[in-house]
């Protein structure tokens, strides 16, 4: 136990010395290392042991780290939490949003053992590992976060084995970048799958409710659970789709509309899943993509995309909706951002990010095929671009009913 003391001095009172007591994990950390590509070192305490490899991003939110912890499309990544106290509220499984953690490293200023939260099922430590993710605390997260910013997001190596340096370094040497990587193969679930819509319930009662029997088909790309919910709870009956599920499969289910979900990598390298959404664009049906998913449509449409120099990542990105000119709060994780000067005439830019100016939706003339780089679902984040999924599902309604506006 390590204790500290100051004295407050009030005004005709004796002098009182409150200890300030630091929190101890349950079981002493051992020395842990992050080592960068360009060779920065920094050393600190690995929290949860082991060694990973993977492109070193920094995510702002404040909360929400089991969300962040969970989203696949942090395949191949150490995630930097720019937030200095990581672990207070423990973790919950009801708000996992896949099946596993798929972060390669986890990196915070300081973990806390101690949890406060009435739904809490096990503390962040217990919790990374369990699931044998190496953490790395007691580093200037400040210093390391404005050098991924000035440098870029580098791939880099979190270990608690500290005695071999020259070995880490030459297997980070041999660790492939990002841009080039298809990793949706390594996420996106193999069987198909339905859910049900939800039932009304308190917390989804102002939502948007659509009529009965709309069927909304989720092409999982590293698809984030929210999305599904955010589609169930306004009424929708969603099948989730394997990443390879040819356009055909479509047509046999008589869905109403087509998501694009959110997932990992470089999307240049899925050439397949390309060709699966240029033939969606040949038919009637609305599409809506959400991040990769936006992407993937830039590029079925003869766009390029090109690889942002540390990406965005967190609760509090602001996006400009050009034609209304308003501007929501949004959650974002993505390193690729799509090419505006690419894209072909009759494909719009409707969004952009007010701190880069880079494109954050797209919107096709003369049909219902839309797409924003943001995550309309949030977790972690904002609630801003919820009607997006209220507009979409309107828009699959009127596949049920054609006489419906």
């Amino acid at each position: 136990m390590i204790t500290r003391s100051r004295r407050i001095q009030k005004p005709s009172s004796p002098q009182v010395t409150f200890p300030d007591i630091e929190i101890m994990p349950a079981s002493a950390p051992t020395e842990g290392i992050l080592l960068l590509e360009d060779g920065s070192l920094y050393r600190g305490l690995a929290e949860s042991k082991g060694t990973a490899f993977g492109e070193v991003v920094f995510n702002t939110s404040m909360t929400g780290y089991q969300e962040i912890l969970t989203d696949p499309s942090y395949r191949r990544q150490i995630v930097v939490m720019t937030q200095p106290h990581i672990g207070n509220y423990g973790t919950d499984p009801s708000v996992d949003e896949s099946r596993r953690p798929w972060v390669e490293g986890f990196i915070a200023r300081r973990f806390t053992d101690r949890v406060s939260h009435h739904d809490n099922s096990k503390g962040l430590l217990e919790y990374l590992n369990d699931h044998r993710i190496p953490s790395l605390a007691a580093i200037d997260t400040r210093a390391l976060v404005r050098r991924l910013r000035q440098q870029g997001a580098m791939r880099g190596v979190v270990s608690s084995e500290v005695d071999d340096l020259e070995n880490l370094r030459a297997r980070l040497a041999d660790v492939p970048p990002m841009q080039g990587q298809a990793l949706v193969t390594e996420v996106t679930g193999r069987q198909e799958t339905t859910l049900s819509p939800l039932p009304a319930s308190p917390g989804a009662a102002a939502m948007q409710r659509c009529a009965d029997g709309v069927h909304i088909a989720l092409y999982d790309f590293g698809a984030k659970a929210s999305i599904a919910t955010c589609l169930r709870q306004r009424g929708a009956r969603v099948t989730v789709l394997p990443a390879d599920t040819p356009a055909r499969r479509l047509q046999e289910l008589g869905v109403h509309g087509v998501m694009l979900s959110n997932g990992p990598g470089d999307p240049e390298p899925l050439t397949s899943v390309i060709e699966t959404v240029r033939q969606l664009l040949h038919g009637e049906l609305p599409i809506f993509g959400i991040c990769l998913g936006h992407q993937l449509l830039g590029l079925a449409l003869g766009g390029r995309t090109y690889k942002l120099k540390f990406g965005h990542h967190g609760g509090n990105q602001p996006v400009q909706e050009l034609a209304t000119g308003k501007v929501s709060i949004t959650s974002q994780n993505h390193g690729f951002a799509v090419d505006p000067d690419s894209l072909p005439s009759g494909c719009r830019v409707t969004h952009k990010n007010l701190n880069d100016g880079t494109v954050e939706g797209l919107a096709l003339d003369g049909r219902d095929v839309y797409s924003v780089q943001y995550h309309p679902e949030a977790a972690p984040g904002p609630h801003d671009a919820y009607e997006l999924f209220d507009r979409f599902l309107i828009r699959a309604e009127a596949q049920l009913d054609p006489g419906t506006s």
